[in-house]
């Protein structure tokens, strides 16, 4: 499970980190990424799984699996940044590994994306 305090909740903070950010997708994810580097906040990660996706347990697997795959790159998101995580419907139909990898080429390609 995500700690709490890295869990984004607003719908203000995925609004403004979707129409502001940095994106990069994949087959299975799109992945949006603010920055504010005057912020001390640690980061905040949230989640967009739409019906497209699959039926409510197709829908709740995919968010555990992505929940499992940000906790273990928690330590490499920046401080004060803010990820949203849109699934597509692909990401159902792919296992754990292929998330992983597109997971982390998402977040590579947006942190390079915010540093220049």
């Amino acid at each position: 499970m995500l700690p709490a305090a890295h869990r984004m909740r607003r719908s203000d903070q995925f609004g403004q980190t979707v129409r502001t950010g940095v994106r990069t997708g994949k087959s299975t994810m799109v992945v949006h990424m603010t920055l504010n580097p005057e912020s001390h906040d640690v980061p905040l990660v949230g989640f967009v799984v739409s019906k497209a996706v699959g039926n409510a347990v197709t829908r709740n697997l995919v968010k555990r699996r992505l929940r499992a795959l940000s906790r273990a790159q928690l330590p490499t998101f920046p401080t004060g940044s803010h990820v949203v995580v849109r699934a597509l419907p692909q990401a159902a139909r792919s296992d754990f590994g292929q998330l992983e990898l597109d997971f982390a080429a998402c977040l590579r390609r947006n942190q390079r994306l915010l540093h220049q």
